[in-house]
């Protein structure tokens, strides 16, 4: 199991696991102990890689096509990719996967008696993805959140040991408004890639058209229709941060900084008066240090 987890990476992983960098929350930080850190940037990993094989963003050279047994007609096909991928994460339960990062990921999942089925959600989300590019109803939406995000949570938890039914309903909120959060930021380069997460009943409640979100930058519409979303995913994840309180120690910083850089997001995309078309709002360190210590403020209140 210790040869397992010490699989070295090659350049295509560096790449895949450089990307935690650019998360609005942090992802694995150092003051966790060394054994969460190890599993949280393992499941990172594994979430990353199926995001940007869903998004056609692997690094080049068709690395990742080669370790999962595909060749070079078919490290452009995304369904293709995503099948063999799946195959190669069920062999993380019952074999010995290709794939380094699900290879390093084998020891977390034994070690912490993790199932397949986030991992699957997660795969799913990203099939959906090829499939599915608008969404009707904010009830849609939540429905793909239910994959594409809230499975991270719930491993989290699991990594931790700490997953009850009434954390994972906290998680889940928190985990739906970070996902909420992301789309907003990425208006535009979802547009680009022909996806749009805003629901369709709320582009007309605001009278807002795809060519609206084409502009280089928002009208009054547009950004009242960031604004009510934005608030939405606020109201989320204000919902889900009593999940802080009810635990302890490290756990709870870390918890505090998912939440916190959602909120801070958030306020990086009011600060730009909701006009997120030039580009993603970023959050602030000072507003990410700043929304972790209300968090754990309200915390330490609830706790």
């Amino acid at each position: 199991m210790t040869g397992t987890r010490q699989v070295r990476p090659d350049a295509s992983t560096r790449t895949t696991l450089g990307k935690a960098a650019d998360e609005n929350f942090p992802v694995a930080p150092f003051f966790l102990p060394r054994a969460w850190r190890d599993d949280l940037m393992a499941v990172y990993g594994y979430a990353r890689l199926v995001d940007d094989i869903g998004d056609g963003d692997l690094a080049p050279g068709g690395a990742d096509a080669r370790h999962l047994g595909l060749g070079p007609e078919e490290a452009e096909d995304r369904i293709a990719l995503l099948d063999a991928f799946e195959a190669d994460l069920r062999r993380v339960f019952d074999g010995t996967p290709r794939h380094p990062l699900l290879r390093a990921l084998q020891p977390t999942v034994r070690r912490c008696g993790l199932t397949p089925e986030p991992f699957l959600g997660l795969i799913a989300a990203n099939r959906q993805d090829q499939l599915v590019r608008r969404y009707e109803t904010y009830d849609d939406l939540l429905a793909y959140c239910e994959l594409s995000a809230n499975p991270v949570g719930r491993l989290v938890l699991a990594i931790t040991g700490t997953d009850t039914p009434e954390r994972i309903r906290r998680s889940d909120e928190i985990c739906t408004a970070l996902q909420i959060v992301e789309h907003l930021q990425d208006v535009a380069e979802d547009l680009g890639n022909d996806r749009i997460y805003l629901p369709a009943e709320d582009l007309k409640r605001f009278h807002v058209t795809e060519d609206d979100l084409a502009r280089p930058t928002a009208g009054a519409s547009v950004r009242a229709l960031i604004a009510f979303e934005a608030e939405r995913a606020r109201e989320l994840l204000h919902a889900g941060t009593p999940l802080v309180g009810s635990v302890h120690g490290r756990l709870r910083l870390l918890l505090a900084g998912f939440a916190a850089g959602g909120l801070a997001a958030l306020d990086a995309v009011a600060a730009a008066g909701f006009d997120v078309l030039p580009g993603p709002p970023r959050p602030t360190k000072p507003s990410l240090m700043r929304q972790a210590g209300a968090v754990l403020l309200q915390a330490r209140r609830e706790g």
